[in-house]
């Protein structure tokens, strides 16, 4: 059987690791800390959903329809050509 390179703390473990956090912040800290913590992570959660959907959305512009597109190998030329004017750029100025 392959052990894993990190294990789950066991029973012990975990009360150890509480204790410790509680004597760091201190009891009454606790629920601020966790109320900060929910709501970084609300925040977190909504950015990230904004930004996939804003690529969802560029990604239908983009698509476009068939008659519109250009064909792969012209885009990937295009894209090519993007880049070395882009190093041009950055390594000139």
């Amino acid at each position: 059987m392959v052990q894993p390179l990190i294990a789950m703390p066991g029973g012990w473990e975990l009360v150890l690791i509480i204790l410790v956090i509680v004597l760091l912040f201190g009891a009454k800290k606790l629920p601020e800390l966790a109320r900060g913590t929910g709501q970084a992570l609300r925040i977190f959660k909504s950015e990230t959903k904004g930004l996939i959907d804003d690529d969802d959305e560029k990604d239908a512009k983009d698509r476009g329809t068939a008659a519109e597109r250009p064909p792969l190998e012209a885009r990937q030329v295009e894209d090519a050509e993007a880049l070395r004017q882009e190093r041009r750029d950055t390594t000139n100025g």
